[in-house]
């Protein structure tokens, strides 16, 4: 499997997933700790890739997503942005609505 499949492959197996630098209990980046923080608010059981330790991912989860910088979020296999989307989804509580209905969606 090449690393576009293996990525599309996490992503269609995870409702709510989160590339970021560092893990969710160590986030190693500002933003990355913000991203985890909103899905927390949000009440997300949600999955995390470091991207820090697969060099692969972190170099083509760019392409595949066509977004430069990390985190990302995906949320039903769609790509919903980075930090500044989730915060501002965050505040309008339009993250907590997606949140619940990922975790309802039958997987």
């Amino acid at each position: 499997m090449d690393i576009q499949e293996r990525i599309q492959q996490t992503v269609q197996d995870h409702p709510i997933l989160l590339f970021m630098k560092g893990t969710p209990q160590f986030p190693m980046c500002g933003f990355s700790s913000r991203a985890v923080q909103a899905l927390k608010t949000a009440g997300a059981q949600f999955t995390s890739v470091n991207v820090l330790e697969d060099p692969d991912i972190r170099a083509n989860l760019p392409r595949y997503s066509n977004w430069p910088t990390f985190p990302q979020l995906f949320i039903n296999g769609e790509l919903i942005g980075g930090c500044d989307i989730t915060l501002e989804l965050q505040d309008s509580g339009e993250l907590a609505r997606m949140v619940k209905e990922a975790q309802k969606a039958p997987a």
